[in-house]
């Protein structure tokens, strides 16, 4: 299906509506076909919008086989379903992924391990690239702490918190989307727990949440009341990994000798009602 102008973006059509209405759109990460299918049946059973996440892993694993199946699925459901890199890391492979036909919808530049004025200046030359082929574009000033799996390892670098004035400095890019970083993680939260800094989202939201929708990363073990002072601090997007994938995971663990199709249709529907949770948690459910 053709991708529309950047104006008629699918993934800022999905979190526009999301911002107007009060509610938040899960992006769930996904490295197979079956996450795929569970995101798009989740999505059209409890008539919500949804984003399906790749990883640059995809690419690098599938060539352009993967981002096809997966733009396949998410453009023909019945309700909105966008497709999205995560946590592209190179311009050679930002580019890359933008020029697949047809492909994603939009693209995260993360060039947070850059140093920050080189992260600045790469990710304005990558948001017009994007831009120029109908791709939304987005960011992350600071640089959330941890790793994640599919992602080029950025855990031994230091986590940095996002100020008010380096997400205006970002958005001045041109991008579409920011990922703040206010006390989240990638991965695991460890010892010290889940601490966000709920004020510093606040101060975000109040510069910028009118110019750009707001992402939320590292989201992965947190809980209704969570995720509620995050949608009030103005995110409409919010990335799921473990929190869907750990089920596959289970069912493989529990049916390991089975019929591999029984294993994938049992591990498929498993995501599926882990998703549609997520989806009534953010208040998507019964917006598309």
């Amino acid at each position: 299906m053709p991708r529309p102008p950047l104006a008629q973006n699918r993934t800022m059509t999905i979190l526009n509506a999301a911002k107007a209405g009060g509610y938040a759109v899960p992006g769930m990460c996904c490295y197979n076909i079956e996450s795929i299918i569970a995101t798009v049946r989740a999505a059209e059973a409890a008539h919500s919008p949804a984003m399906v996440l790749l990883f640059p892993w995809a690419i690098q694993y599938a060539g352009d086989a993967l981002v096809k199946a997966a733009a396949e699925a998410a453009h023909s459901a019945s309700v909105p379903v966008s497709l999205h890199l995560d946590h592209c890391q190179t311009p050679e492979l930002v580019r890359r992924a933008a020029d697949i036909e047809d492909g994603f919808d939009s693209i995260m530049c993360d060039m947070s391990h850059y140093e920050k004025e080189e992260n600045l200046r790469l990710t304005a030359e990558l948001v017009a690239y994007c831009h120029e082929r109908g791709i939304a574009a987005e960011a992350e000033p600071g640089r959330i702490e941890g790793g994640e799996d599919g992602v080029a390892e950025t855990a031994d670098l230091e986590g940095l918190l996002t100020t008010p004035e380096e997400a205006e400095e970002f958005v001045a890019t041109g991008i579409d989307m920011l990922a703040p970083a206010f006390g989240n993680v990638h991965g695991e939260y460890g010892p010290r727990g889940i601490q966000l800094e709920y004020d510093r989202l606040q101060a975000i939201n109040e510069r910028v949440g009118e110019k750009v929708r707001l992402v939320l990363h590292g989201a992965d073990p947190f809980d209704e009341g969570i995720f509620r002072k995050c949608m009030a601090g103005g995110v409409t997007k919010v990335n799921i990994n473990k929190g869907m994938n750990k089920h596959y995971a289970r069912v493989q663990e529990v049916m390991k000798g089975k019929p591999l199709t029984s294993v994938i249709e049992a591990g498929t529907n498993e995501m599926q009602k882990a998703i549609e949770q997520y989806m009534h948690w953010l208040g998507s459910a019964g917006k598309a």
